[in-house]
């Protein structure tokens, strides 16, 4: 299915959470986000079973990877 607005199409979860991290590193991540695999521990691995489960914190770290990285690009 095309989705030639959808500014996060191509681009994998692992991607979007590992460009988060390298940006912000996982303590302002998890001020910015409130979710406990992003202070307890965090791993990329950890984060994405939970994100993967979890759409309502997927929502949200999406919403900040396309405010962080994709606000400036045309759509």
């Amino acid at each position: 299915m095309e989705q030639p607005k959808n500014p996060l199409h191509g681009i994998p979860l692992k991607i979007v959470l590992t460009e988060l991290v390298e940006h912000y590193g996982w303590e302002s991540l998890a001020s910015q986000i409130a979710i406990n695999s992003f202070k307890n521990e965090p791993s990329i691995s950890s984060s994405l079973k939970f994100l993967r489960k979890n759409l309502w914190a997927r929502e949200k770290v999406e919403q900040l990877y396309i405010s962080t990285f994709k606000a400036n690009s045309p759509i």
